[in-house]
């Protein structure tokens, strides 16, 4: 029980580790991430490398889908660059899991005791959010250490040697297990380099740590489908053609896993090695391989999800994507895209409140009324998202930009107040 407790923590800590990065990254380089993503839009191939630029800095190509999905539900790009974009995510996971597979565990006291101090002293500052990545990168090679020292005692026992042995013959098992893992921890790459380290212990066979990895990559996929399930059609035709793609590649690779290994086994003796190149490999091969396709998978979804045609009505939030909460510089963005739709309504009624006064228009008027409550309502949406957003979260220009966004909404709402009264007067 003592060794499985452990082998838990160092889980735990390993996926918690993850999120420290992705947040911290996120909190520093929100707005520049942005940039970049929509700066490489010029065609595929521009597209995947900054997907990999952006995925390798964050460390979660979950974390970059919500970033791109978010672009195309705002009509920013188009759904192929954003297909080729997630081409491109995968592999910068993929890189970042062969840097992380290397033993750097010496370097994790320095970065912990390096990012404390930093979170201390200056918690407020660019310097303390990166130190809360330098504390994350700190817990995730502590963690991966641990969990090779917990896995070995553990998985001695015949029962769990049993299990494993149950597991290995059959891959689709061993796929959906590695799926659900990914799903649960919230993190393909903390799947991967776990599995990984287990190999390196000889608790998993390589076959079924392979079959595990092409599970890690399909899960990240259905991760991503998931956290936007309840975002607008536009941004789910992303995550949908994302995980389309996956379960293509997967559907390719898994005939391939024992020809990788009697290839790759004579030039690799180190089975964390086999590991994360074969997870390196896979996104390589599927991304090169189908990057041509993202046009005519683009094209598939759309037949699968038609966007409904807009409607007339303005009175419905149009960019307050719940999805994009956990990456604040996004949803900010979001906010002032929808503080700007509230601004527009706020201009019909001034120039409709001209035709009322010069004409008399009652009906006009009425009309100019019931868009004084959209003004209304919008005001509360745009409030109640803002509040969902974690200050701590914000660097000192989004926190002014969330300060800006919640005046300006304000000012539109107390505008419209006394057009209505104009009116009414």
């Amino acid at each position: 029980m003592k060794h499985l407790l452990n082998l838990l923590a160092a889980i735990a800590l390993l996926v918690w580790g993850t999120h420290l990065v992705r947040t911290g990254v996120l909190r520093v380089f929100g707005a520049n991430l942005r940039t970049l993503l929509a700066s490489g839009m010029r065609n595929r191939f521009t597209a995947a490398l900054s997907g990999i630029g952006v995925t390798a800095l964050v460390q979660s190509s979950t974390a970059t889908s919500l970033m791109t999905s978010s672009f195309v539900g705002q009509g920013l790009i188009a759904l192929p660059a954003a297909l080729a974009v997630m081409r491109g995510a995968d592999i910068g996971t993929a890189l970042m899991s062969v840097l992380f597979s290397t033993d750097l565990s010496w370097l994790s006291p320095l970065f912990i005791f390096v990012g404390v101090v930093l979170s201390i002293t200056r918690p407020a500052s660019p310097a303390g959010r990166f130190g809360r990545v330098l504390i994350g990168l700190g817990l995730m090679l502590l963690a991966l250490r641990l969990v090779v020292e917990a896995t070995g005692p553990l998985f001695e026992s015949a029962a769990m040697r049993a299990v494993l042995a149950s597991i290995s013959s059959d891959v689709l098992l061993e796929v959906t297990i590695g799926a659900a893992f990914a799903v649960v921890a919230y993190s393909s790459l903390a799947v991967v380099l776990l599995v990984a380290a287990m190999a390196s212990s000889a608790v998993v066979p390589l076959d079924v740590a392979l079959g595990l990895v092409l599970g890690a990559n399909l899960g990240s996929g259905v991760l991503a489908v998931l956290t936007t399930a309840k975002s607008e059609i536009a941004v789910r035709q992303v995550t949908v053609g994302n995980l389309i793609f996956k379960l293509l590649g997967v559907a390719v690779a898994i005939p391939f896993i024992d020809l990788y290994l009697a290839h790759a086994r004579p030039y690799m003796a180190d089975a964390t090695q086999l590991v994360v190149l074969y997870h390196l490999a896979f996104n390589v091969v599927v991304s090169i391989g189908f990057i041509g396709l993202t046009g005519w998978v683009a094209g598939l979804v759309k037949r699968l999800m038609p966007v409904p045609k807009q409607s007339s009505s303005t009175s419905r939030p149009q960019h307050l994507d719940p999805s994009a909460l956990s990456t604040p510089s996004l949803a900010i963005s979001n906010a002032a895209r929808e503080a700007l739709h509230q601004a527009d309504i706020v201009e019909t009624m001034l120039i409709g409140m001209l035709n009322v006064i010069r004409h008399n228009d009652l009906r006009l008027a009425d009309e100019l009324r019931k868009l004084d409550d959209t003004v209304d309502r919008l005001y509360s949406d745009i409030k109640y998202y803002l509040t969902k957003i974690s200050r701590e979260a914000l660097g000192e220009e989004e926190s002014k930009r969330w300060t800006d966004i919640i005046s300006f909404t304000i000012n539109m709402e107390q505008v419209g107040d006394i057009i209505e009264r104009v009116i009414i007067d």
